[in-house]
């Protein structure tokens, strides 16, 4: 096995969580590489389908919404178990989400990623790994090998970064199976979606003289080959009995309700994120926007280790923060397929309860919030309730003008915010790492579900754009603040 070349940090899997991950990590000034099997970034059928409204945010965060947005279709896509949840009352300026395939949605952050001279190691496989104290030595499917002070894997469900690491992954097996497929058809099929005893299937039209998307629910579980157009076709069959004349598949892959976390987001120098970390349902469009946003919290984190302005523990906080957002999704499509799968007269009773309650405002903005990221609450003791949540995109007045707060953030780097008075705030120590501002601004601070929380009149925003501290003039816990999540203070 020959050496091919040393890089700070490895990403195994080239789909949106480990193209964010780069980027962030790229943004920080780290030396990056992705290792991803296919040749090129073509994704054969369109996999997940949206964005939800706190990837958008995050993704303004990084000065790169417009690219998504221009090419999606804005559209309020939060829902419980079919139950359409609608945001657009929601303190938020993304209050929808983005209704565009994840070959779209790779395509761009691919084009990001490359703008940040990241290199992409294609058409190659990790087949193994070793790490000892100073680093992980990574062996590729052509015979080379890397060097990297970390390796982060996030190379899906059947993740071989996590099980070659030892990693548990508990869970839930599967209770339903589904084919998903693009194919042409010979006849007119029964458009629309369809949920019967067996299960939910759907027949769409992707677009004018495209394929058609087919969806449809499994007869038998336990599959674990390929399926094939004879699978497809005698799965339609059993539903519709017919398969329209299917022909000519673009894709065919089949997805379950299994359901399965990672026991530690990381052991030693690796780490997991995205579906590698975390397995469910697609109910609610969560999986991809779940994966982006463990990378966001991830990047600057890794980063300011291998830069050595942090201790290594701060990569404790990424399982603490991430791991229970993820047991949340997991339980919510857990519950929704139970609402979803083989419809009795009993379950259609709950359903309909289901709905009268999401119909109410509370019980809607709870669940919506969950569903589209925006109620993420990461634990970093009492104080305000501001304090360990995403920040309002607020619109500054500063002596430069008028800013928005997500503009301060689009190099990936913190931001004091001073309110109060001009001047007052001394963090010379950290100067080099952390961005002080000072701003006015008159308007209301509001939260999804909390509501209006009082005006605070300084706040510290950490690259992911989460709160690490709120206080005033008196900073009082500040350091402490600025210790913990971006290293200990330069000496004069």
């Amino acid at each position: 096995m020959s050496a091919l070349i040393d890089h700070a940090v490895v990403i195994t899997g080239g789909g949106p969580t480990g193209l964010m991950l780069a980027g962030e990590l790229a943004l920080a000034g780290v030396d990056v590489a992705i290792v991803e099997r296919r040749r090129d970034q073509e994704l054969a059928g369109s996999r997940a389908g949206g964005l939800h409204s706190r990837t958008i945010e995050v993704l303004d965060q990084r000065g790169i919404a417009d690219r998504f947005l221009s090419q999606g279709q804005v559209a309020q896509v939060a829902g419980f178990a079919l139950i359409r949840l609608d945001i657009s009352d929601f303190p938020t300026r993304h209050n929808y989400g983005l209704a565009l395939w994840q070959n779209h949605i790779e395509r761009i952050l691919a084009g990001w990623v490359d703008e940040l001279s990241v290199p992409i190691y294609r058409g190659r496989e990790v087949t193994g790994f070793a790490q000892d104290d100073t680093g992980v030595d990574v062996a590729l499917s052509d015979g080379k090998s890397l060097r990297t002070n970390y390796l982060v894997g996030c190379d899906g469900g059947r993740s071989l970064i996590r099980k070659s690491a030892g990693i548990d992954f508990p869970g839930w097996d599967p209770t339903t199976s589904h084919l998903i497929a693009e194919v042409e058809v010979a006849r007119e099929p029964e458009w629309g979606i369809r949920h019967d005893a067996s299960g939910i299937h759907g027949l769409s039209r992707m677009e004018d003289g495209g394929p058609v998307r087919v969806m449809v629910t499994e007869q038998h579980l336990g599959s674990t080959s390929e399926p094939t157009l004879s699978d497809l076709s005698e799965a339609l069959i059993a539903v519709y009995g017919t398969d329209y004349g299917i022909h000519s598949p673009a894709s065919i892959s089949r997805f379950t309700d299994m359901t399965r976390q990672a026991a530690s987001y990381r052991k030693g120098r690796v780490l997991l994120a995205g579906d590698a970390a975390h397995v469910h349902y697609p109910a609610g469009g969560q999986g991809l926007n779940t994966g982006v946003q463990d990378a966001v919290n991830l990047g600057w984190k890794l980063a300011q280790v291998v830069k050595q302005t942090s201790p290594e523990s701060l990569l404790d906080s990424y399982h603490a923060e991430r791991h229970p957002v993820a047991v949340r999704v997991l339980r919510n499509t857990m519950a929704q397929v139970a609402l979803m799968r083989r419809p009795d007269e009993r379950v259609k009773a709950l359903q309909d309860t289901m709905s009268d309650l999401l119909g109410m405002d509370e019980p809607r903005k709870r669940i919506a919030a969950m569903i589209s990221g925006l109620d993420i609450h990461y634990d970093l003791g009492e104080g305000h309730p501001l304090l360990g949540r995403r920040m309002p995109d607020l619109d500054l007045i500063t002596a430069n003008g008028r800013l928005r707060t997500f503009t301060l953030l689009h190099d990936a780097r913190p931001v004091l915010l001073n309110l109060g008075e001009p001047g007052t705030l001394d963090i010379t120590p950290w100067a080099e790492r952390v961005r002080q501002i000072d701003a006015q601004y008159a308007g209301t601070w509001e939260l999804p579900v909390l509501g209006a929380v009082a005006a605070p009149s300084a706040v510290l925003i950490r690259p992911d754009g989460h709160v690490a501290w709120v206080g005033d003039q008196a900073q009082l816990g500040l350091a402490d603040a600025l210790t913990m999540w971006f290293g200990p203070p330069v000496a004069a």
